[in-house]
């Protein structure tokens, strides 16, 4: 498998009071293509650091982020907005969609601000909202879906630019075992179908293990469980 992404020795150390605050100490790992790796931590243990780092949301203090074999850890405000956008999906606990614009519409404004014509734009969003079951549900504003709906819609939205990477902070936190499992499951499908790799960070240890590894945070440093 080829390697996506990965972190060498990535440290990042805050400055509170006057006294330093190490979040992230040396961590390092891959995610490769077609893989799916689960993130695991205790509260406050920094995995939401981890996935802003490696999503370039947020720099290290030190170390490398490689992506396809590229140092982008030193890229531009501009560089950095380009990788997220193009390369780069993003699913967090709370979908964030926007009020006022239809399930379809969510999906299609990522794609025409990475350029893509409304038109093509539309029918990637009807098929990728298909996919997720949610045809029926293409017109309906966020508030008008249950909260497995419109996760279903923040993750057809992260796939709508055709990201070589997800990351997904806490996807199914604030759902119902159920609806969970069925989120998970689309997920599931849509990383091994496009070979796309995920990094997904969650205290639900059931869903972790039917990942392809598990990575844990402690004291800063990863290992792999």
């Amino acid at each position: 498998m080829s390697s996506i992404i990965k972190l060498e020795n990535v440290s990042k150390i805050y400055e509170q009071g006057g006294k330093k605050l190490t979040v992230l100490d040396k961590a390092s790992f891959e995610v490769n293509a077609g893989e799916i790796v689960a993130l695991v931590g205790p509260s406050g243990s920094g995995k939401s650091t981890l996935l802003h780092i490696a999503g370039l949301l947020d720099s290290p203090s030190s170390g490398k982020i490689m992506m396809n074999g590229r140092d982008i850890s030193t890229c531009n405000d501009d560089q950095r907005t380009e990788i997220r956008r193009h390369m780069m999906g993003f699913v967090y606990q709370f979908h964030y969609l926007q009020p006022e614009f239809s399930a379809l519409e969510n999906v299609v404004l990522p794609q025409m601000i990475a350029g893509v014509n409304k038109k093509e734009a539309t029918k990637k969003a009807g098929h990728l909202l298909t996919d997720m079951g949610l045809s029926d549900r293409v017109e309906h504003r966020p508030a008008m879906l249950s909260g497995g709906e419109q996760q279903r819609v923040a993750i057809a939205r992260a796939l709508a630019n055709d990201p070589q990477l997800l990351m997904a902070d806490e996807p199914t936190g604030n759902l119902d075992p159920q609806t969970s499992d069925k989120v998970f499951k689309l997920l599931l499908d849509r990383v091994e179908s496009q070979k796309i790799g995920a990094l997904i960070a969650t205290h639900n240890m059931d869903l972790a293990h039917r990942m392809d590894r598990i990575l844990t945070i402690r004291d800063g440093k990863i290992t792999e469980f």
